[in-house]
Order: structure tokens, then sequence, then C-alpha cells
């Protein structure tokens, strides 16, 4: 599970961030800086935890804060899509403490290391990527309510989930739900609304077919630790939803938007 996940997480912080920033206008600096800083932070991934994984760490943690004091300056309205970038922005910061904490072997805030390890995945791909797709896709169809409410589901989901951390099973399954129901929407709209090339078309038609079988898996998952249903263990979890939102959603539907943007 380990090495698998530590791909997942080098994947979002040296690629799928820098594609995300660059598609909703995040300032030149950070982009530019970001997957080297990333490639430090993946490069820790694979030490032993220590002062030296958490140092090498740092430096992500110092530039996520800086993104969020973007996502703060810029969010001057609460329109859906606004705050779905404004979250994006803002969610690599609790990743990358999540991320510090747990190559440092410290328990931040009570929680398990293996809990904070699965915090950095998540906040990457649920908190920043799905968040800023789901605002392209709202702004793509001219901001309906549709795409509002997609918009609004993916951050308020996300949110919900990690208040579940705290809150218990039940409110992190009214997450899952929520996001599920924004990642669906994101989905749908992509492929009837959204006018792209064949190019990008195919990868959206991936993309949004993986949000499928991912957040069903999501669904089954959280229902299982309320509900006695069946539902896989952490290790398969990251070897099928985490895996296919890496590679078959986020990582396709980031290129399609930048193909879209090229044309």
């Amino acid at each position: 599970m380990i090495v698998l996940l530590n791909l997942v997480d080098a994947l979002a912080m040296v690629v799928l961030v820098p594609i995300a920033l660059g598609l909703v206008g995040a300032p030149v600096a950070i982009r530019r800086v970001w997957p080297w800083v990333g490639l430090l932070a993946a490069v820790a991934l694979w030490l032993p935890r220590g002062a030296g994984a958490a140092l090498l760490a740092v430096p992500y943690l110092l530039l996520a804060v800086a993104l969020a004091l973007v996502a703060v300056r810029r969010l001057r309205r609460f329109a859906a899509a606004d705050v779905a970038v404004a979250t994006g922005l803002a969610a690599p910061l609790v990743a990358a403490a999540a991320l510090v904490a747990e190559r440092a072997g410290h328990r931040l805030l009570g929680f398990p290391l293996e809990t904070l390890a699965l915090t950095v995945p998540h906040l990457h791909y649920a908190g920043l990527v799905a968040a800023v797709i789901a605002a392209l896709v709202c702004r793509a169809t001219g901001d309906g309510p549709l795409g509002r409410a997609a918009a609004w589901c993916v951050p308020v989901g996300t949110g919900t989930v990690l208040v579940g951390y705290f809150l218990g099973d039940p409110v992190e399954l009214a997450g899952a739900v929520l996001l599920t129901a924004g990642m669906w929407l994101v989905g749908g709209l992509t492929v009837a609304r959204l006018p792209a090339t064949r190019g990008a078309r195919t990868l959206f038609v991936i993309s949004s077919g993986m949000l499928v079988v991912t957040m069903l898996l999501a669904l089954d998952w959280a229902a299982g630790h309320v509900f006695p249903v069946p539902h896989l263990s952490i290790p398969w979890m990251v070897a099928t939803h985490g895996l296919l939102n890496a590679v078959g959603f986020a990582l396709c539907a980031l290129l399609a938007w930048r193909r879209m943007e090229t044309t």
C-alpha cells in the first residue's frame, strides 16, 4: 500500500497541482516553484519517518501557506465557482500540514499516522483537483443551476468529510454523499454539455466514467463504517479508488482542460 500511496501523492504534488493552478490563474511565481518543492516533498515520502523527512516536506508546507493566502485574497464574492476555486487553493495547506506531521512521526491533533498519510492524497485530489474541475465545469456551462450545485457540493462535501474525522463516521458518510453528488454532476455535465475537440473529448469521457466507479467505492467505504455492509480495506481502496481517481479522473481531466485552453 505504501508504495502505491507514495506514487499517488507524488503525482499530485509534482504534476497535477501545478496544472490545476495554471488552469485557475494562480500566481506565476508559485506555479513555477511548485514542481520543485513538490519533488522535495515526494522524496520525503520515501525516507524513514524522522526529522530529515519532515524537513524536506517543510518547504512544501510554506508554499501551501502562500497559496492559501492567495485563496483568501481572491475570494471577493461567494459565487459557487469562486468558492470552489478558493477551497481548492486552500486545500494543499491541510495536506501539507498532515504530510509534515506524518513524516515527523507526530500524531497531529491526535490522529493516527495512517489517517494523516491518507489525508495527504484526499486533500490534493478531492480538496484541490476536484474542486478546481468543478469550478471550471460550472463556468464553462454558463454558471447554470446544475453547475453551481456541483461547484458547491464538491468543496462542502470534502469539508464535511474532514469534519467527520472529528465528529464520527455518520458525518463522514454525509460528506461522502455530498461529494459523490457533486462529482457525478461534474461528470455528467462534462460529457453532456462541454464542447471539446476529439482528443479532449476522449479524455473527458474517460475521466467522467472513472467517477462513476471511484465515487461508488467511496460511498461504499463510508457506508461500511456506519452500516453493516461489506466494504474494501484501506489497502484495496488505495489500489482501486485512489489509483483510478489519480490517473483515470484527475490526470485525464486536467490534461483535457489544458488541451482545451491551448486550442
